[in-house]
């Protein structure tokens, strides 16, 4: 048998006695044959985890809430560590219904870490893969690669962390049908570079410092998302090194930019010395927050500062800024046409304050 239950090597369930010791003796050994390790349910407290190997993957039971956790939840009780879950050197993993609380401990803790000195820093790609989970309060971000190749996150929920809910150094990734939600840095933040990612069909709201962003980077499809009201824009690409060969089409920018005096910042979308990049088919409202309190927000629509050969095009902004609709700096061979809407004033109301 290649299956591995942790209450087998005496793991405790009821979350009273630490169960590191046991979790990590069935890792070990499902990592000989490429096993999987289940997790029932219940609360294990544990300290830092080491997944390694090839084609391992760690099994719970999903059940978790927006608020809550609920089915397979590995608790976080020394703070003294750097991660929960580390797959540094494990090629294949999968990472499957589990809740991962941070449980507040420590300083700059992330939940799920990989981390190589250079790029390929193994012999082949990592391809993690992440599926059902929960993963919140943790002091640092709650899942941080640095230096991945493949991967993918799916049907997770990110969020309640004090960093970022994703960082990414890296490249070749599907991030598909995800929360990111209430993460006090970023939902996505990119870190040196960020290449060849799919960002589909995800939720990324109230995050305190914003929705994406990423300073360097190409290949990007951000296509069929929704951002909601965070704190600075939705998206942020480009910066002193800039961002190229992305589409950014048929997402709902809502109420975000709340920050209004975080000057361009107060924006659905900023894009910053970037080329090749094609904005169509998007839409984009204020608002406040709900139940009808906080600012109004964003003062802005589109800020577009420095771009070269980028199309924004055929998007809808009806109320969709304060101030101006777009904001149009020294873009060259490009074209800004046809984004239709118009702006408003603080006695609009909308979204959550209808059912009010």
């Amino acid at each position: 048998m290649n299956i591995f239950n942790i209450m087998d090597y005496g793991a405790d369930s009821r979350g009273l006695v630490d169960s590191t010791t046991a979790i990590q003796k069935a890792i070990d050994d499902a990592s000989t044959v490429e096993g999987k390790v289940i997790v029932p349910p219940g609360n294990y407290l544990t300290s830092k985890l080491y997944l390694k190997g090839k084609g391992i993957s760690i099994e719970g039971a999903a059940s978790w809430s927006y608020r809550g956790f609920g089915g397979s939840i590995l608790t976080l009780n020394d703070s003294n560590v750097d991660c929960l879950i580390d797959i540094t050197g494990a090629f294949g993993v999968s990472i499957i219904n589990l809740n991962l609380n941070g449980n507040n401990l420590g300083k700059d803790i992330d939940g799920i870490k990989l981390s190589w000195d250079k790029y390929n820093g193994g012999s082949e790609e990592d391809t993690p893969k992440i599926d059902g989970c929960k993963i919140a309060y943790f002091s640092g971000n709650g899942i941080n690669f640095n230096h991945v190749w493949c991967f993918s996150i799916r049907h997770s929920m990110i969020a309640y962390n004090k960093g970022n809910g994703l960082v990414i150094d890296g490249w070749d990734g599907f991030i598909l049908d995800n929360w990111f939600s209430y993460n006090e840095g970023y939902g996505i933040k990119g870190a040196n570079v960020v290449a060849s990612i799919n960002f589909t069909s995800n939720r990324i709201e109230w995050n305190k410092l914003g929705g994406i962003n990423i300073g360097f980077g190409d290949s990007l499809n951000i296509t069929g998302n929704f951002f909601d009201r965070s704190e600075g824009p939705a998206i942020i690409l480009g910066g002193e090194k800039g961002v190229s060969l992305v589409t950014i089409t048929s997402n709902i920018f809502r109420r975000n930019g709340s920050n209004i005096n975080d000057g361009f910042n107060s924006s659905q979308l900023r894009l910053i010395n970037t080329s090749n990049i094609t904005v169509t088919s998007n839409t984009s409202r204020v608002g406040r927050n709900d139940g009808g309190g906080g600012n109004l927000s964003p003062n802005y629509g589109f800020v577009l500062e420095d771009n070269k050969n980028i199309v924004v095009a055929n998007n809808t902004l009806e109320k969709g800024a304060l101030k101006e609709l777009v904001i149009d700096i020294n873009n060259s061979n490009s074209i800004i046409k046809d984004n239709i809407g118009s702006i408003t004033d603080e006695n609009y109301s909308t979204g959550s304050d209808l059912l009010n």
